[in-house]
């Protein structure tokens, strides 16, 4: 089973409206397939916490605009990792330190991107380190 037109369309919403505040390396995941929960992640990274907070309000902002609420948002007042849970997707806005150490992408590497037009989707570290491990021999 994959994603729902809706989730899909919710997430690119959300990806949007991330990238309309500059955030870095915006990518959008298909987990349906590994997670009952919700069909899809959004993650997103800033370089510091003021911009976190201003692509949380605005994907908050866009979000409710297209008729969606978040049923729960963490981590909003620290600024290094903001989830806005909307059931069907889950919003990821991160500090970049956090982003770098957490590794979301690397944790959900199996899990098919979704192409947003408008968004390139950025290489994923966790390939490159992939292929770099695969390249060495013991």
């Amino acid at each position: 089973m994959s994603a729902s037109a809706e989730s899909i369309e919710m997430a690119k919403v959300a990806a949007l409206a991330a990238d309309d505040k500059l955030a870095t390396d915006v990518v959008v995941l298909d987990v349906s397939e590994q997670l009952v929960i919700t069909d899809c992640f959004v993650i997103a990274s800033a370089p510091n916490e003021r911009q976190v907070n201003a692509i949380v309000d605005n994907v908050e902002e866009k979000l409710r605009e297209a008729g969606h609420k978040p049923v729960r948002r963490e981590g909003t007042r620290e600024g290094r990792w903001a989830l806005l849970d909307y059931v069907d997707i889950v919003v990821h806005i991160q500090h970049n330190d956090e982003r770098n150490f957490y590794a979301l992408e690397r944790l959900w590497r199996d899990c098919p991107a979704v192409p947003v037009d408008g968004i390139e989707t950025p290489a994923t570290p966790a390939a490159d380190d992939d292929a770099q491990v695969e390249g060495t021999t013991e």
